[in-house]
């Protein structure tokens, strides 16, 4: 098995209130952590070098440079990180900066990391897969091969993405270079550029690792 690791960024998610209060900061909120008591009410804390842009959260410790805050919320609010951990396991590392989610997780199934991005665009608004690590089985290769999309631009990893969705990487293909194109709303020439460039970016990066 050679398994994943991967960070989704969430777009301003209206059901984060981690995410919200990161809006106005300067400094990203991290080390987020949360546990449920045995009443249904749920604690939160995180830590960060601002003053977080909500009254629901109260300080607990002082670092000096950082500050600890805590806050509480109901069980049965929604939740990306819990509902992650429910789907497909634990959360390695979520932080939040400029009113976006970012969480870490590790997956041993590649087909469950795609289905739960699915989910997750349907559930919580729009997600992308910020970085993605693919470790090989040790007995054929012991490296392991980094996929780096922040150098890619949103639009051309909005057309990757897309393109995967409607199965336009599938052989035989379940769409065509015109149908994602009309998807996109943009040209299939335009279309054909994004791809072209997201590609060679892409490749550039992992035979550079040969």
């Amino acid at each position: 098995m050679s398994g994943v690791r991967a960070e989704f960024v969430f777009e301003r998610p209206e059901q984060c209130p981690v995410a919200a209060s990161s809006a106005g900061a300067d400094s990203p909120l991290r080390d987020v952590s949360w546990t449920t008591e045995s009443d249904g009410i749920v604690t939160e804390q995180f830590t960060t070098a601002d003053e977080p842009a909500t009254d629901e959260a109260e300080e607990v410790f002082d670092y000096g440079a950082q500050r600890v805050y805590e806050f509480e919320r109901d069980y049965d609010d929604p939740c990306i990180c819990e509902y992650i951990e429910q789907s497909l396991g634990p959360v390695t590392d979520a932080y939040a900066t400029g009113g976006n989610l970012h969480v870490t997780i590790h997956a041993g199934d590649v087909e469950k990391l795609r289905e739960l991005l699915g989910e997750l665009n349907d559930r919580f608004g729009t997600v992308r897969i910020e970085y993605l690590v693919q470790g090989r089985d040790q007995a054929a290769e012991s490296n392991l091969v980094p996929v780096d999309l922040r150098r890619l631009t949103d639009r051309q990893q909005e057309v990757l993405q897309t393109a995967h969705e409607m199965g336009y990487f599938e052989y035989p293909r379940n769409s065509n270079a015109s149908e994602v194109s009309e998807a996109l709303g943009i040209e299939p020439s335009t279309f054909t550029e994004h791809l072209n460039a997201a590609q060679s970016k892409l490749l550039d990066e992992l035979l550079a690792r040969e």
